[in-house]
């Protein structure tokens, strides 16, 4: 019987990996954000996480944004704003408008850059790519995330792995 080719990669373990994800959305470098300073016209608007992992606000320049959740992003910015004499008593929120993208890449018939849409599934991520080519390994895929050394090898199926902005699945051909 041929080698598969997602031999080498460990086997990555869904459960552990769908843990981390509940804990909370962490900002990377792409994501978009919408800050709202309440009763300041002025400092409310939208931004974008740079590639060094910070956002540029008027009056407080750079907020570290990178691995941070919105909410801890939000409380940044109240402290600086105060801190700054700017605003005596900031009321800050921070939402998301947009996602970095993640990938899908080989045996799936459209492959390329997708994007993330909040609570996406292995099995949704693939149906956007439009579905498995025929010659698709449809057992498992070898997915790469920030974090991670390497890519690990992951079950298609449920309970199925939670796809997070930035990750890329790579569907390698059945050898069988």
């Amino acid at each position: 019987m041929p080698a598969c080719t997602s031999q080498g990669y460990p086997n990555l373990d869904v459960a552990e990996a769908n843990a981390r994800v509940v804990g909370g959305y962490r900002l990377d470098a792409g994501d978009k954000l919408r800050v709202t300073v309440f009763d300041e016209p002025t400092l409310t608007g939208e931004y974008e996480v740079g590639v060094a992992g910070a956002m540029t606000m008027p009056l407080i320049a750079d907020i570290p944004a990178s691995g941070h959740t919105p909410e801890e992003v939000a409380q940044a910015i109240s402290a600086k704003l105060a801190q700054g004499g700017y605003v005596l008593h900031p009321r800050v929120a921070v939402d998301v408008l947009t996602y970095r993208p993640f990938y899908i890449l080989g045996e799936v018939n459209k492959p390329g850059e997708y994007t993330y849409a909040g609570e996406m599934s292995l099995l949704q991520a693939i149906a956007k790519a439009g579905g498995f080519t025929t010659r698709a390994n449809r057992a498992s895929v070898i997915v790469r995330r920030k974090g991670w050394e390497g890519g690990r090898k992951a079950p298609v199926g449920d309970p199925g792995l939670m796809i997070m902005p930035g990750d890329t699945v790579t569907v390698n051909e059945s050898l069988l």
